[in-house]
């Protein structure tokens, strides 16, 4: 039995604490082996982004390329595609090459407010990325780009995830981080219709750098490890709370996670009706 075998397709953080690097150290926390397809790389730190570049669309297809040659690869996420072009090409190879479950972190904007994503490449990713998507997981912001709608309570956000699941996403789930809250709350619509919320306490703190890389990446793990769905969801609610909770201190700006802390026990799951 091989050990359970991942990957990440998104852009490099040279400051550590998003992209390639959260997600390896995640997969390292959870006991999957980590590997990566730069689609991009970054010069940023915990102020911001400074600047940004794109790796060759030819280069990425042989990344690809090599991973399949010898690697049994159980599941796969996205995160930074950059550009239209870029995300046509991480699509065209997903569709060749037999790499698992596919977790989508539609990657938008990065903390400080720097566009990780050029505009024309939304409409890619409607009609090409997300009808490959084993799962999605949006912030607020992104669930509203991609849906062309306002999502300011409850019902709007059920409205969203069932408009996201109609556009070819097999699961949704849609993070609660941005509402105004004492506690953040994630929904979740599953495949088969069913649908669930999961919350834990608010933590004020400006270490949060990589909290949606750090999630979805913890839920490609689980599912290659064959956990089921809801449990890996769960899982990487929990993997986040505790790496905040637990909090480090790197850097003057927006910091990075813990992704050493251990799995908070404050994470709680309300079924929908």
């Amino acid at each position: 039995m091989q050990t359970p075998q991942v990957v990440t397709i998104a852009g490099s953080d040279s400051g550590g604490g998003a992209g390639v690097q959260a997600d390896l150290k995640t997969f390292q926390a959870r006991k999957v082996f980590g590997m990566s397809i730069l689609v991009a790389l970054t010069a940023q730190n915990t102020q911001g982004v400074q600047e940004s570049l794109p790796v060759p669309n030819s280069f990425i297809d042989a990344q690809f390329t090599s991973l399949a040659e010898d690697f049994h690869i159980q599941a796969a996420k996205t995160g930074m595609l950059f550009d239209q072009s870029h995300v046509q090409t991480v699509v065209n190879n997903y569709k060749k090459i037999s790499i698992g479950p596919l977790i989508v972190d539609p990657v938008m904007v990065a903390k400080g407010g720097h566009p990780l994503l050029q505009k024309e490449a939304i409409q890619t990713i409607k009609e090409e990325l997300l009808p490959q998507a084993y799962v999605i997981t949006p912030n607020l912001p992104e669930a509203e780009v991609l849906t062309e709608s306002k999502i300011r309570n409850k019902e709007e956000i059920r409205k969203a995830a069932a408009t996201l699941q109609k556009m070819g996403a097999h699961n949704v789930v849609i993070k609660g981080g941005h509402f105004d809250s004492t506690e953040a709350s994630d929904f979740v619509l599953m495949q088969d219709h069913s649908s669930f919320q999961i919350s834990a306490p608010r933590i004020q703190s400006k270490n949060t750098h990589g909290t949606g890389d750090t999630f979805s990446s913890c839920i490609t793990a689980e599912l290659a490890k064959k956990r089921p769905f809801k449990e890996a969801v769960v899982t990487a609610k929990a993997f986040v709370q505790g790496a905040i909770e637990e909090g480090i201190t790197v850097g003057s700006g927006h910091g990075p996670l813990n992704h050493w802390a251990k799995l908070s026990k404050k994470v709680t799951i309300k079924e929908d009706d």
